[in-house]
């Protein structure tokens, strides 16, 4: 479902990136394959020196579909941006990459908090985020953050993932499954 980047996947990648649908809410946009290739390589070393974590999104046969990233870390804490390819919109990948991406960045590399930052515009990801129960709308309660990212005018909702929500919320989706079992 996701794996390391990898400069073989930029031809698949750029194909999917450039869909009107999809390229104004991408963060590293590249308006050609080239440029992807370089934009690539550059995430792929900046990984290598702590600054982001980002894998690509696979579907079930192994091609890419998307990217899912982790940006701007900073003691515990980086913000997530992520993006699928139009074909591959409304199919049920999204949930299962955030899933093990989290499960990655929370229980392998010591992440304390994901935030998300999304255009207030962007209703379908303002809506997908805020029916996930471990997401909490931090605009109030990360308000000097929020008007840092809205400094020059007011586009973002500012969205937090706390490590100890997430944790929460699989141990409860556990206990489901086990009383789902014994019934």
């Amino acid at each position: 479902m996701i794996k390391r980047r990898d400069l073989n996947e930029c031809h698949e990648l750029f194909d999917l990136m450039v869909h009107p649908d999809v390229f104004p809410f991408v963060r590293q946009k590249a308006h050609s394959y080239e440029e992807l290739l370089f934009l690539t390589k550059q995430t792929i070393e900046a990984e290598e020196r702590g600054e982001l974590i980002s894998r690509t999104i696979t579907d079930e046969w192994g091609s890419p579909i998307g990217t899912i990233n982790l940006y701007d870390i900073q003691e515990g804490a980086g913000f997530l941006g992520t993006w699928l390819g139009k074909p591959y919109h409304g199919k049920g990948y999204n949930q299962p990459a955030k899933d093990a991406f989290f499960h990655e960045l929370f229980y392998e590399l010591g992440m304390e908090t994901i935030f998300m930052r999304i255009r207030k515009v962007n209703a379908r990801s303002r809506k997908a985020a805020e029916k996930l129960p471990y997401v909490i709308n931090a605009n109030e309660s990360r308000a000097s953050l929020y008007a840092q990212l809205n400094a020059a005018e007011d586009v973002y909702d500012l969205y937090e993932i706390p490590k100890d929500l997430y944790t929460l919320y699989l141990y409860q989706q556990e206990q489901a499954e086990e009383e789902a079992l014994e019934a």
